[in-house]
């Protein structure tokens, strides 16, 4: 079967059923016209990775002038674009220094869906977004230089679209993967059953592998509709069992391997309050990409470089 078409039949399917239920759906994106990129080019050595990053939930569900229920971020809408930005620049501060930073505008699913926890909804919900992301991805890959190697990662929902584009991408893409990065979201063990390409971190340089971790103050508040995942590692020692780490002196990061969580304690959270009673309640989710920005940072040149030897060797 050809993934792509498969992926955007998909979201064609959901958006016939929205518009049929009278919902409005934004305008899609148009990845041809820049506007639609956050890009900084931070590898002048030409020794980097190419990183491609997908934002978070930014949005609640809306109404437009003339009454009609919208659950997606508009990418044509200054505001909802602003809000993405800011996640985009944050995560491109870190992310694009030696490296070649991409981060696509995408028709997010508004956070009323999430926090409802029906996993049917949301799977039927996402199936736009996850084609925005597809198309994204598909679009940077035939601008990209493909002796280079590239790392996917997202934070949240853009953590779900990490998921999906492993199972949307060919193999052939999938060699020239140096890593991908599952931050604050599960992968089931039906993703890891039906996608050959998801396999787990086992240290920190192994390559054409996927990242995933959560964080919670206690194993008791994993949110099951983001950190039930059936894999995880610690990106500050980057180990799998329970070895604690310490981070800026004075956080005490260990790994959950029954549950495969991040445990922390020394860390207040007090800048990320609970949400709605969905995130932030026991666990520190909006901590995902910021808490850990040097390890993350110091990981992608590591593992970067790892498939440029790696490469290197097969050449030879």
């Amino acid at each position: 079967m050809n993934i792509r078409i498969y992926t955007t039949g998909l979201a064609l399917f959901g958006v016939l059923a929205l518009y049929a239920q009278g919902e409005y759906v934004p305008e899609r994106p148009d990845y041809d016209d820049p506007a639609m990129w956050y890009t900084v080019d931070g590898d002048s050595l030409g020794t980097g990775a190419d990183v491609f990053y997908v934002v978070s939930t930014w949005e609640t569900d809306w109404t437009t002038d003339d009454g009609r229920l919208c659950r997606y971020a508009d990418v044509w809408n200054p505001v909802h674009r602003g809000h993405m930005g800011i996640e985009m620049s944050k995560a491109g501060a870190y992310m694009s220094p030696g490296n070649r930073f991409y981060a696509p505008y995408y028709r997010h699913l508004a956070i009323d869906t999430w926090v409802t926890g029906d996993e049917d909804t949301i799977q039927s919900r996402t199936r736009l977004p996850m084609g925005d992301v597809c198309e994204a991805f598909d679009h940077f890959l035939q601008h990209r230089d493909e002796q280079r190697p590239f790392v996917i990662i997202g934070f949240s929902q853009g953590g779900m679209a990490m998921v999906e584009l492993l199972k949307h991408m060919s193999d052939e893409t999938y060699a020239q993967m140096a890593a991908a990065y599952v931050l604050g979201y599960k992968v089931t063990p039906e993703d890891t059953a039906t996608c050959h390409r998801i396999r787990a971190a086992q240290g920190e340089s192994d390559t054409g592998v996927t990242i995933c971790y959560n964080t919670v103050k206690d194993v008791k508040y994993v949110n099951p509709v983001i950190a039930n995942t059936c894999f995880g590692i610690n990106p500050v020692n980057w180990r799998t069992d329970d070895t604690p780490a310490t981070l800026h002196d004075t956080i005490t990061v260990t790994l959950s391997p029954e549950h495969h969580v991040l445990v922390v304690s020394g860390y207040s959270g007090s800048e990320y309050p609970p949400y709605r009673d969905f995130i932030n309640v026991g666990d520190i989710h909006s901590c995902e990409p910021w808490l850990y920005s040097e390890c993350l940072q110091k990981n992608i040149a590591r593992r970067a470089e790892a498939w440029r030897k790696q490469r290197g060797a097969c050449l030879k």
